[in-house]
């Protein structure tokens, strides 16, 4: 790897730091290719500077070098998944939206944001009018199950309850296009990428997407003691197209 990006910037004002960022970190450092290869120190990096909270330029060239280097989308999206809980929401919410622009040709036409539209949420179709996609982001049996929802336009969940003895409820974190939520007796809430909702147990609520744009969230199960969901009526287009 021949880095000449110090040189270029530094080079005048710091010609000794230059020559150690080009020819050390990016030289003899990053060629060690026999000790880790080129993809895991890429990993490495990304996470330590996200760690650090530096979601900067660095964090995007570091971002473009890991998907040169063999990271790709599915894997990104799971390791910044993964550093979240380490490293906070806030730091692993600014990386996405760096990594959305490094693989924005690997998104393709697909809705639901950077985590992929799935497959159509057939097994829970009777709960929703229109068509809603399901694409898994934990894997099966992990202790807290994430899921990408995505809803086409228009498309909304019927009325429901979380229920759990202890624990349970559910947090969404919208990721694409716009939406509502919306709890009994309140007045719904918009929803747009960044927002984050927080479901308590035993609170009658529905969410979907807006009539004019699909939309996409992470719906994440927070563990409890006998969790179910109770399903209800559907939200009449009434209600709906009042919002």
């Amino acid at each position: 790897m021949k880095q000449t990006a110090g040189r270029k910037q530094l080079g005048a004002f710091a010609p000794k730091f230059a020559q150690l960022n080009d020819d050390v970190l990016f030289g003899e450092v990053w060629d060690r290719e026999g000790q880790l290869s080129l993809k895991l120190r890429s990993i490495v990096t990304i996470s330590a500077l996200i760690g650090k909270g530096m979601v900067t330029s660095a964090l995007e060239y570091h971002l473009a070098t890991a998907k040169a280097n063999g990271v790709t989308k599915e894997e990104m999206a799971e390791i910044l998944t993964h550093i979240a809980f380490y490293a906070g929401w806030p730091n692993a919410w600014a990386a996405f939206g760096m990594a959305q622009k490094v693989y924005e040709d690997d998104i393709g036409d697909n809705h639901g944001g950077f985590f992929g539209q799935g497959k159509p949420n057939d097994a829970y179709a009777k709960y929703f009018i229109g068509q809603s996609y399901l694409n898994p982001v934990s894997k099966p049996g992990d202790p807290l199950p994430i899921y990408n929802v995505t809803f086409e336009p228009g498309c909304r969940n019927n009325w429901h309850i979380h229920h759990a003895k202890s624990g349970g409820g559910q947090v969404l974190i919208c990721v694409d296009g716009h939406g509502y939520y919306q709890e009994e007796g309140k007045r719904a809430q918009l929803l747009k990428p960044g927002d984050v909702v927080e479901i308590p147990v035993g609170v009658k609520h529905w969410h979907g997407a807006a009539p004019d744009c699909w939309f996409s969230h992470l719906a994440i199960e927070i563990p409890g003691e006998e969790t179910s969901n109770e399903w209800l009526e559907p939200v009449d287009d009434a209600t709906y197209h009042a919002l």
